[in-house]
């Protein structure tokens, strides 16, 4: 079994900076992509930001320039600073990891998601 564990998440004035961590734990044998993702009151949830192992990054348009995501490979650990903060980007963040895991001899590849974290960016 893998955890996400994700913090970081508040409120903050509308041209602000937040920084957000998400650390897995658990069963891990390697870490593919992880990745941002958010969801406003009554959207579907979208993509942020996503890297991988060798830091290849990719985000979505709306956050290019104001995000940066980042990981730390040794700590199983993603994290996402944002600045210029806007309305816009109150949402409830999500991290999620592809994570390989030796069970009973075999090794399978699963996605993990973290249980979200509030974004409130006051005008």
């Amino acid at each position: 079994q893998v955890q996400l564990v994700e913090s970081g998440g508040g409120l903050v004035q509308a041209g602000g900076s937040l920084g957000l961590s998400c650390a897995a734990s658990g069963n891990i044998f390697s870490i593919n992509v992880m990745g941002w993702y958010r969801q406003a009151p009554g959207k579907q949830r979208e993509l942020v930001a996503t890297i991988t192992t060798g830091g290849s990054t990719n985000y979505a348009d709306s956050v290019k320039g104001r995000f940066t995501i980042s990981r730390d490979n040794a700590k199983n650990t993603v994290y996402l600073q944002m600045n210029s903060l806007k309305s816009e980007d109150i949402a409830v963040y999500y991290c999620n990891a592809e994570v390989s895991s030796y069970t009973a001899g075999y090794l399978a590849t699963y996605l993990y998601w973290g249980q979200g974290t509030q974004v409130t960016v006051s005008s």
